[in-house]
């Protein structure tokens, strides 16, 4: 069973800061990659080189998210916060479909002038739309005094 007393949903700021993390460490992959592929003149022009830049750039990096939430509950750059996604009824890790469909969501959640994005900090559950389309919170251990979380209850409880 979860101790929802031990934990708090993570905030805006600390979200961007796992947001930076991650895209640091997708960056010192994808970049060489790319450049061995295209060579030099990769990021001279077009916003996509060809087939294998939105492979590596958008496919991989997909890939990885969605891999790191299903296996982990987190990618590097929540763990580095110590933040873990999960399932806003039980708890638990989020399935492969809300992993896919939470990533997905980020497309919805940027299109509007990053709108989904803010959200986050408007949100009681600290939600992003992302979060909200895949049925998912973000949670870490309290320190701080952000809301503490709350999950439904369901007959199959397990802990984390």
């Amino acid at each position: 069973m979860v101790d929802e007393t031990q934990y708090e949903y993570a905030g805006f700021w600390l979200r961007v800061g796992a947001a930076l993390i991650d895209t640091i460490l997708v960056s010192f992959i994808t970049i060489p990659l790319v450049r061995i592929v295209y060579g030099s003149a990769y990021g001279s022009g077009n916003i996509f080189q060809g087939p294998a830049d939105i492979f590596i750039s958008l496919v991989l990096p997909a890939i990885a998210s969605v891999a790191f939430w299903v296996a982990r509950g987190a990618t590097p750059g929540k763990m580095a916060i110590s933040a873990q996604v999960v399932d806003a009824r039980t708890g638990l890790k989020p399935s492969l479909g809300q992993s896919i469909g939470r990533y997905l969501g980020y497309y919805v959640s940027t299109l509007p002038l990053g709108l989904g994005l803010i959200w986050v900090g408007i949100d009681p559950k600290k939600q992003g739309w992302h979060d909200k389309l895949a049925g998912t919170v973000v949670i870490r251990r309290k320190g701080g005094s952000a809301q503490p979380v709350s999950f439904e209850r369901s007959s199959k409880e397990t802990s984390l």
